[in-house]
């Protein structure tokens, strides 16, 4: 295991919890045929992971900036590994399931924000926002790998409600192996709290905070849940349902890990966020034209571009918070970050509630509208630097 770098080590503990979180998303039609679930009730439950995340990012994550990573994770780990087999056991009960949905965000929510900040301290022999890339990395290959393996397994074998789970379940015994004696470099620790709370609440409040970071992270996981879980419903897709969810919610998030490369070369984290949001206007138009003429095809590039979108707007997220962070807040701010982007996993719920009362084309306008305001919004705040 120490041949393995420690940032690889990290990286894959956030792999594994990401691949916990979403591997939900691939069983939205699963619950719906086997137990008569409502399109209601199953995006309830999607995003209902996001009612354990938040709290979990803004109460955890201080603690790890005081008390250090390591004894942060390991009990995540196995957090995340309980809250697996709750979903199994779950199977027709929706109780267990919002439960075991709950459990999900909870150890999500207490593993990314430090671990972010845990693979950031191990990658200072490299770049500035190398560890901001990897954490993206870490996340994106394991939110898209987990429903493309889970739709995969629901559709075509047996216990469709059961067996998807399992891949996880020998992943975290795996990753628990490997990442349990992760190295956790030395940082100086502040122990005047007042002054920690003064130095984040300036930074929140800042106008790069405020116009960069604030009112662009719910785009985070709106573009990617918009992509996976509101586009599909505009069509029927006919041919395995199933496994389809699963493999555009894989495309989706993997684009977001393959757009990294583009988003090192752009560097500023404005730049990078405003070509995020572009990205995310494109999908919007490629959905409302999927709408129009009912070519379903077009989830296609719909999803390769809200996928890009998720991706840049995430890493330049990371980006701008690492850039203004002083180190012993890195974590409390990374939280802050993660929950603002959590908000997005609303937009299929509320997308559903929408469509009640408007058309598919004028959800996406509506959409198309606030990223036309956000972006002189980011282009107005001024260059993110070190504090």
């Amino acid at each position: 295991m120490s041949r393995i770098p420690g940032w690889v080590r990290v990286a894959l503990a956030m792999f594994a919890v990401g691949w916990g979180a979403n591997q939900f998303a691939a069983m939205l039609l699963v619950y719906r045929e086997e137990d008569g679930a409502s399109t209601e009730i199953v995006t309830a439950l999607f995003g209902a992971y996001a009612l354990g995340l938040i709290p979990a990012l803004l109460v955890v994550a201080p603690i790890s900036d005081r008390i250090g990573r390591r004894r942060v994770m390991r009990p995540v780990l196995v957090l995340s590994t309980i809250a697996t087999v709750i979903l199994i056991v779950g199977g027709d009960s929706f109780a267990l399931l919002l439960i075991g949905r709950l459990v999900a965000g909870i150890a999500s929510g207490a593993a990314f924000a430090p671990g972010t900040a845990w693979i950031k301290e191990l990658s200072t022999d490299r770049p500035g926002g190398t560890g901001a890339r990897r954490a993206t990395l870490a996340l994106s290959a394991g939110f898209g790998s987990g429903p493309l393996v889970a739709g995969i397994v629901a559709q075509w074998l047996p216990g469709p409600t059961i067996l998807p789970y399992l891949p996880h379940l020998v992943l975290m015994a795996v990753v628990i192996a490997i990442a349990w004696h992760a190295p956790e470099p030395f940082v100086p620790r502040s122990t005047d709290e007042p002054r920690r709370h003064t130095e984040v609440w300036g930074i929140v409040s800042s106008r790069p905070f405020v116009l960069g970071v604030l009112f662009t992270a719910p785009w985070v996981f709106g573009c990617a849940s918009i992509g996976f879980a509101t586009l599909p419903t505009f069509v029927d897709i006919g041919v395995a349902p199933i496994a389809v969810i699963g493999a555009l919610a894989g495309l989706t998030l993997w684009t977001g890990v393959a757009i990294q490369p583009l988003g090192r070369r752009l560097g500023d984290p404005r730049r990078i966020i405003t070509t995020g949001l572009g990205a995310a206007a494109a999908g919007l138009a490629v959905g409302t034209a999927l709408d129009l003429t009912g070519a379903a095809w077009l989830v296609l590039p719909a999803a390769v571009l809200l996928g890009a979108a998720y991706g840049l707007i995430l890493v330049g997220g990371l980006t701008a918070v690492e850039s203004m962070a002083h180190p012993d807040d890195l974590g409390t701010l990374n939280a802050i970050f993660y929950s603002l982007t959590y908000i997005g996993f609303a937009a299929p719920l509320l997308s559903t509630l929408a469509l009640t009362v408007i058309t598919p084309e004028e959800l996406m306008l509506v959409g198309l509208a606030v990223i036309a305001v956000t972006i002189p919004m980011v282009l107005a705040s001024r260059p993110m630097s070190r504090r």
